[in-house]
Parts: C-alpha cells; sequence; structure tokens
C-alpha cells in the first residue's frame, strides 16, 4: 500500500503503524503529530460513493457519513433526534435505528478528537483490549458537540468474504469486461483479466476477477476473485476467493484460502 501511494498519488503521504491491536481510536491517536486542524478519516474496508462538498460549509463538529440499510444488527448505527446524532450503538439486538455508521467520518477538530480519544483509554471504553471511534465520538457528543448524519449514494462493505465477493459483482457491473480475449477460451463478461494471466480451455466468468500472473487450465470459474500469480488446473471454482501464488488443482466447488495455499484433489 505505501508503495502503490507514493508511486501514484500526487500529494504528500506519511504512514504511521501501530505496533500492536489496539483498535481504531489508537491507530488515530499515533497521528497526532501529523494532522491538526480538520481531517477526513476514511476506513478501508468498504467501496462508497458520496458528496464531500458540503463539508467545506458545515458547521457542525463531526459528520458520520450513513446509510439507511434494512438490517444493521452486524454495524454500528445513528439514533438521530431533530437532525443531530444523539446516540451510538454498536451491532443493536434491539432495532433503536436502521441508520448503519459506515466508516467515513468528517472532524472539524482533531484536537478535540484526540482528548475525547484521552478520555476514553482513561476510562477504558474498549471491547477485547480494543478502542474505536464510537466510543470517543459519543463522549464528544455526551459533552456537548454538535454531531450530524450525512447520506452516502453507494456503500458495499468489503468486511467479510461473502461482502468483498459481492462488491467484486459490484464493480465489474459497474465497469464491464476489461483484460484480454483469451483465446481458446471463453471468458463471459462482466469480469476482468490481467493482461499478463494465461488461460487455457477454460471459462471463466461471469463476475470473476483474474489477477496478474495467473495461470487458469481446464478450469471453470465464476464469481470468484483470483490474486496475482495463483494457479488454477481441472478446478471448477464459485463464489471462491483464492490467495497469491496459491495453487489448485482438481477442486470443485467454494474455496477461500490465503496466499501459497496448496490443495490438490
Amino acid at each position: 500500500i505505501e508503495t502503490w501511494a507514493r508511486d501514484n498519488l500526487d500529494v504528500p503521504v506519511a504512514f504511521v503503524t501501530q505496533p500492536e491491536m489496539r483498535g481504531q481510536t489508537d491507530a488515530i491517536l499515533r497521528a497526532r503529530d501529523l494532522v491538526s486542524g480538520d481531517a477526513l478519516i476514511l476506513f478501508p474496508d468498504a467501496l462508497f460513493e458520496a458528496d464531500f462538498s458540503p463539508l467545506r460549509h458545515v458547521e457542525a463538529d463531526v459528520v458520520m457519513f450513513t446509510k439507511h440499510i434494512d438490517d444493521p444488527s452486524a454495524l454500528g448505527v445513528a439514533v438521530v433526534e431533530n437532525g443531530r446524532i444523539v446516540r451510538l450503538v454498536e451491532k443493536p439486538q434491539e432495532p433503536v435505528s436502521n441508520l448503519a455508521i459506515i466508516g467515513i467520518y468528517y472532524i472539524r477538530s482533531m484536537p478535540d478528537l484526540y482528548a475525547a480519544i484521552e478520555e476514553q483509554m482513561r476510562r477504558r471504553l474498549s471491547l477485547k483490549n480494543e478502542y474505536f471511534i464510537a466510543d470517543a465520538i459519543q463522549l464528544m457528543i455526551d459533552g456537548g458537540a454538535t454531531v450530524i448524519p450525512m447520506p452516502v449514494t453507494e456503500w458495499e462493505d468489503c468486511g467479510n468474504a461473502q461482502n468483498l465477493l459481492a462488491t467484486n459483482r459490484y464493480l465489474l457491473q459497474r465497469h464491464g469486461s476489461i483484460g484480454n480475449e483469451c483465446a481458446g477460451s471463453v471468458i463471459v463478461s462482466p469480469s476482468f483479466i490481467a493482461d499478463d494471466a494465461i488461460i487455457e480451455h477454460s471459462v471463466v466468468g461471469p463476475f470473476a476477477s483474474i489477477g496478474a500472473g495467473v495461470t487458469i487450465r481446464d478450469s471453470l470459474v465464476r464469481d470468484s476473485i483470483i490474486e496475482e500469480g495463483a494457479q488454477i488446473t481441472a478446478a471448477q471454482l464459485d463464489w471462491s476467493i483464492v490467495g497469491r501464488r496459491a495453487s489448485i488443482q482438481g477442486v470443485a466447488g467454494r474455496l477461500n484460502i490465503g496466499d501459497d495455499a496448496v490443495i490438490d484433489s
């Protein structure tokens, strides 16, 4: 990620390391010497479309981007009264709100958030020794801060394998097929095929993303993400995620395997 950002972004970039998994606000606090004034905080496990232009004129202390969803029980939700967020509830078991918190925050004064995080840590407001931003913002609300919701137009969660594959579908539906034609094989649109992927005597797609250096022979692959350098032979994969440099042979069904895994039936 660091290499990609430095090579592709035309803005100054800096990186801060979190040595231990101590949650969101521990990570944010480690950037306090780099980030002051106002800031936009975005969590990387989702895709979204949103209009940030209203932030130029916002007077609220915090803006939390949100989306109405049918079942927010696996997420945090915001309870809104008179246009202001008054309470944040993590993974509600009772239907207090269907306004999901999606991991995008505008903070007008980062020193105010840092102070709330320090108070959060003093009170040990954590879950399994991890500190979450919702607790820090709730402290700001309790202290009189104005926190408002702002909707996103699109949001796709990538937090688990099923959601990642659904997001893959979403992107391919929007952008269509990309990549080489793979003579001797059938590519079913929409799919993404890296230019240097080798696909022989196979059917790939729909909704397949095939990374650089992948080799697929005598196989059927659909609704799957095959990462760089993987090799697939005589397999039938559906709703699968195959990690970098993994080797699959003679398998039929769904897989979710990591880098360098080897499966041979």
